[in-house]
């Protein structure tokens, strides 16, 4: 809660008197459970191949810590996107294609370890990411099955 704009108590969940009387209101509210944050981003691989990378990221407030998350970012989720952006952006261009699918852990491992430096220190617990999906240009796709074929 905030007291004439400033930062006062955190609530916990329940029935809590809130005294109007005297400027105090609920600010907002922050989830302590599990959430996700699935990412698509489009990059180029070492051979020139462009391929959509899903991640996605599991990550919770620390409850310590509820006031940094909720007064130090205004927008977490995008803070995070960005991050992932910069991880997969950094580390497609300097595989080949035929052995992203094979180095996924290696890079979810990296984007877990930028984001658990980073995020902490705005109150939140990176729990695990994963890439879900890698999918190439629908053209490089085709022309791959028919080699396989």
């Amino acid at each position: 809660t905030e007291t004439c704009g400033k930062f006062s108590r955190t609530l916990s969940p329940g029935l809590h008197p809130i005294l109007c009387c005297i400027g105090e209101c609920v600010a907002g509210d922050v989830s302590t459970r599990v959430q996700q944050l699935d990412v698509v981003c489009e990059t180029k691989t070492k051979d020139n191949v462009f391929c959509r990378t899903t991640v996605s990221v599991q990550y919770e407030v620390r409850r310590e810590q509820v006031y940094d998350a909720f007064y130090k970012l205004t927008d977490p989720r995008s803070q995070m996107t960005a991050y992932v952006y910069d991880v997969v952006r950094s580390s497609l261009p300097r595989i080949n294609l035929d052995n992203v699918f094979d180095q996924k852990d290696e890079i979810a491992m990296a984007i877990k370890a930028q984001l658990g430096t980073v995020m902490p220190e705005f109150g939140y617990n990176i729990i695990k990411t994963l890439v879900t999906d890698i999918s190439p240009n629908e053209k490089v796709r085709k022309a791959m099955n028919e080699i396989n074929a």
